[in-house]
């Protein structure tokens, strides 16, 4: 595309908006088994309006913008509050899982260089810890080593993670729960290594944090994993994910409030401008996402929350069963949350083509690579769907079993 040489209608640009999404996977009609998160169309209308109120205000600017600054910090209180966070601690809002992992890594190393001088830093991470970790590590100039999960049920070796510890280790990680599977790390045993071992323990919550308390409620027997376990120092959780605001929002949690004054902060005054702080890697933040997240978390309330993940479970409860009906299919467990893998129970079924099949039935789904699987990531906005993807499924199951092979298990996120 050229830049046109005299603007174009709004109408024009519309029209080839929507013809630009005519090939997109419907995740409307639930047929997108991640990236996406929806209630109903009254939620989305809430998210829309609050964006669009704030959509020019720019949220690094907090004195021109005293109102962000309030809606913040309102976001902020109320993910402590549900995370038991102690009195003294404080948060960040982010641009989305990957920086508030960033922040953690980065927080982390520049405390353990204060406080220990370490200089050649590291991090000890379970496998499924996500790739962010490395990603940051990668920028950041610290070493990630990831371990091997235990084989059983595919959560954090603690023995194993000890025995990667050494003088230049920084700090630990567990998910709550991990993306690959959905499983919870023991983040308690966790907790307690970090606490002999002096180390920083990051809990990266951005698939269960604003999902799990509410789970937990309805009686999934969720593990202990914020700040209620001693030794857990910061906390990611994604409020664009199960905390059902629109993209992109997220928060970074400290356990106290000093570790984000002394080693989170950008402070910088060596130019003419005089003071530049920030909290975050970005310099301009949209005021929009903050506003959409405060308003959502008024809206839907602890009932509203509630009333998610009550669909969320009924809905996987449902796949899971009827899924266990399809001769050739299992689900690969455990699975503890909202996450679940379907597998080839029968060693002569192709689990690619099966989803090379349901692709060409108009589903976009989620490949597995270890082991090789079919990955799906429920949301209210799965629950409509429950019936048609089973049939889907057994038919494509059906045609597998008379053809040959299918494209190998590809990209999972």
């Amino acid at each position: 595309m050229k830049l046109p040489e005299t603007g174009r209608s709004w109408a024009d640009i519309d029209a080839d908006l929507s013809a630009a999404k005519a090939r997109d996977f419907s995740w409307r009609d639930g047929r997108v088994a991640l990236y996406y998160y929806y209630l109903d169309d009254e939620l989305a209308e809430v998210q829309k309006r609050a964006y669009t109120a704030f959509w020019t205000e720019n949220n690094l600017g907090k004195k021109a913008f005293p109102s962000l600054a309030k809606l913040e910090t309102d976001v902020i209180d109320c993910a402590l509050g549900i995370m038991n966070a102690p009195k003294d601690a404080a948060g960040t809002f982010t641009s989305g899982g990957s920086e508030s992992i960033f922040l953690a890594v980065q927080t982390a190393r520049d405390w353990a260089k204060a406080v220990k001088g370490i200089d050649k830093p590291n991090f000890v991470v379970p496998r499924t810890a996500h790739p962010a970790f490395s990603r940051a590590g990668h920028a950041l100039g610290v070493e990630v080593r990831r371990v091997p999960t235990t084989r059983n049920d595919f959560k954090a070796d603690v023995a194993a993670i000890s025995g990667k510890v050494d003088d230049n280790t920084v700090g630990l990680v567990g998910s709550a729960p991990c993306y690959p599977y959905g499983v919870f790390d023991p983040i308690r045993q966790l907790g307690l290594l970090a606490i002999a071992k002096g180390l920083w323990l990051h809990v990266d919550a951005c698939v269960g944090g604003f999902l799990s308390p509410w789970a937990k409620r309805l009686g999934q027997p969720i593990p202990d994993w914020d700040f209620s376990v001693p030794g857990v120092t910061s906390i990611s959780a994604d409020l664009h994910k199960h905390g059902m605001a629109p993209k992109g929002a997220s928060v970074f949690l400290l356990r106290a409030a000093d570790l984000k004054e002394k080693h989170q902060t950008f402070d910088f005054r060596d130019w003419e401008r005089g003071q530049y702080l920030a909290y975050t890697m970005q310099g301009t933040r949209p005021g929009g996402a903050v506003a959409a997240a405060w308003a959502v978390l008024n809206y839907l309330g602890d009932e509203g929350y509630l009333r998610c993940a009550r669909l969320i479970l009924e809905t996987k409860q449902a796949l899971v069963a009827g899924i266990g009906r399809i001769p050739g299919l299992s689900v690969l467990e455990p699975s503890e949350l909202g996450i679940f893998v379907t597998r080839a129970s029968d060693p002569k079924l192709d689990i690619g083509a099966v989803c090379d099949a349901m692709t060409a039935k108009g589903w976009f789904m989620g490949r597995q690579a270890e082991p090789a699987g079919i990955h799906m990531h429920i949301n209210p906005g799965h629950a409509p769907i429950v019936e048609r993807y089973l049939a889907d499924l057994a038919e494509a199951v059906a045609t597998v079993r008379g053809k040959g092979r299918g494209s190998d298990a590809g990209l999972t996120y």
